[in-house]
C-alpha cells in the first residue's frame, strides 16, 4: 500500500478509536485506545514511505 493509503487508513483508525473511547464499556474503551494507536502507527508508516520516495 502506498503513502496515501496508509495515511488514510491511519486517520480512519484514529477516528474510530476516539469514538470507541467515549463508550461506557471499559472493554470498548480499551479497544478504542488500541485502535487509535494502530492508526498513529499507520500514519507514521505512510510518512516514512513519503520521505523515502523512490529510494525503495
Amino acid at each position: 500500500m502506498g503513502e496515501l493509503g496508509d495515511k488514510a487508513k491511519g486517520i480512519a483508525n484514529e477516528a474510530a478509536g476516539k469514538v470507541k473511547q467515549q463508550s461506557g464499556d471499559p472493554e470498548t474503551r480499551a479497544e478504542g485506545h488500541a485502535q487509535e494507536r494502530k492508526g498513529e502507527a499507520q500514519n507514521l508508516k505512510g510518512e516514512a514511505k513519503g520521505a523515502m520516495g523512490n529510494k525503495v
